[in-house]
């Protein structure tokens, strides 16, 4: 039987360094949005169930989400300065339910990923049921990644300086690693120098006065 693992997309920073929300940015392609087109490829490589988790002060998405059908449902984490495993604990608070096995949790800031590696590390985590599941290249790792439901406890106890990143730590020697040879889930885009080098364009004008 197949195992349930819901997607976290963490959309909940303050895009500081880039200036403007980061999930309305467009990408390369005709009106496709960072959070839109993440949303989109997780969907087609099978997780269901996507929540993503803002902040208090994200622009609202619904129009970045129109296409989708239904739509994922959308948190809010009300103190988004306590540090992203805070975001990470509203989105497992809203996906956990008996039967969940597990969860996808990936970076509105990694806009990139493929329907192919989140393909991948569903099939290596149904395979294994091993802690941690994540994309490397040539040593780097990047996302999305899976955690399983055993270590769900150990994520809501963690120390928030360390983050999820403790826990992955902690699970070296019994965590997947999953070889990918695409770049996306490697692509982590903060600045607006990092936007324009990846697709070749300038910002768009900020729109309003909401920012993320």
């Amino acid at each position: 039987m197949s195992i349930i693992v819901p997607g976290i997309v963490l959309c909940a920073g303050r895009s500081s360094r880039m200036g403007q929300p980061k999930a309305l940015l467009p990408t390369s392609t005709r009106n496709e949005t960072f959070i839109g087109r993440i949303v989109s490829v997780l969907r087609q490589g099978g997780v269901d169930d996507v929540v993503v988790v803002v902040g208090p002060g994200t622009p609202p998405l619904d129009g970045a989400l129109a296409h989708e059908n239904p739509p994922p449902r959308v948190v809010v984490n009300p103190s988004p300065g306590r540090g992203q495993l805070s975001s990470l604990l509203v989105g497992l608070g809203a996906i956990d339910r008996p039967g969940v096995g597990g969860v996808l949790v990936t970076l509105v800031d990694v806009p990139l990923i493929d329907v192919e590696t989140v393909s991948r590390l569903r099939a290596a985590h149904q395979r294994t049921r091993a802690p941690v599941v994540r994309p490397v290249q040539k040593g780097r790792h990047g996302h999305p990644v899976i955690f399983d439901r055993a270590v769900f406890d150990e994520l809501r106890c963690v120390n928030p300086d360390g983050g999820a990143k403790t826990v992955v730590h902690a699970h070296l020697t019994d965590a997947v690693e999953v070889a990918v040879e695409v770049d996306g889930p490697f692509l982590d885009i903060d600045t607006p120098a990092e936007y324009k080098r990846i697709f070749n364009r300038e910002l768009p004008p900020l729109s309003g006065t909401c920012r993320g």
